[in-house]
């Protein structure tokens, strides 16, 4: 079991951050397919396919050269601010400061800029480069994930698995329904992905300077437990704070 939690905890947030980001990128594509042609929503996510996968290629194995406890420590680091930027805009999106993002307005709002495109005779190149740009963006940032959560502790292989999981599982689900994923509870998984990714960050920034944790993995949980639980507050303080019904949305 020791062994297995830090494993299990690379798995389950390489997944999680990799479906929202997954998501988000299908939904722009979709639209593109749906509205224009399948043709430049599939080209250009491709070559963003491409380039993530040269990116890969090119860094990931410059990550053996640098010393184990540099790579925690500045792995840990961004890992807090990446962490944080989630754990931000999720607590202020359940607290109702901020609006929900909703994948079918997103959807709405791509739909609507490729129609008034429609007469440009670059018409498909457009698309195809919303297309890309969607797939690239979304896709840097599951690459980041997939390296950080993995690089510090050698396992980038478990961590590659789980973002693969995460982007079949979204494919297949979309393909299916051939709508945008409107019913993922995206702001829940935002949550705990920012609290899996602050945890991280926090625990290898310690190790990263020596630090020796009580329990040693173990340690994660309670790191993310005190994190979840100060979240959680901040939520409650700021329904309070700024007289938002549980569950509503900021206009």
């Amino acid at each position: 079991m020791h062994d297995l939690t830090p494993v299990l905890s690379t798995v389950t947030a390489s997944f999680l951050a990799s479906f929202v980001e997954v998501v988000e990128a299908f939904t722009i594509v979709l639209a593109v397919g749906v509205t224009r042609s399948w043709r430049p929503a599939l080209t250009g996510a491709a070559l963003a396919l491409g380039v993530l996968a040269a990116l890969v290629l090119a860094f990931g194995p410059l990550l053996a050269l640098v010393p184990i406890t540099l790579l925690q420590y500045v792995v840990g680091v961004l890992l807090v601010l990446f962490g944080m930027r989630w754990l931000r805009k999720a607590i202020l999106r359940s607290a109702g400061v901020i609006a929900l993002r909703d994948e079918e307005a997103a959807f709405s709002r791509q739909t609507d800029a490729l129609a008034r495109q429609a007469d440009d005779r670059r018409a498909d190149y457009l698309a195809g480069v919303v297309a890309f740009k969607a797939v690239l963006l979304e896709g840097v940032e599951v690459v980041f994930i997939v390296i950080a959560v993995g690089a510090a502790h050698g396992q980038t292989l478990y961590a590659s698995l789980g973002a693969l999981a995460a982007f079949v599982l979204v494919m297949l689900i979309g393909l299916a329904v051939h709508r945008p994923l409107a019913r993922v509870p995206e702001n829940a998984l935002k949550f705990v992905v920012g609290l899996m990714l602050t945890s991280f960050g926090i625990f290898w920034t310690g190790e990263g300077l020596g630090a020796e944790w009580p329990g040693e993995d173990f340690a994660l949980l309670a790191i993310f437990a005190v994190i979840a639980a100060v979240s959680f507050a901040i939520v409650r303080w700021l329904r309070y704070t700024y007289a938002v019904p549980a569950g509503g949305i900021a206009r």
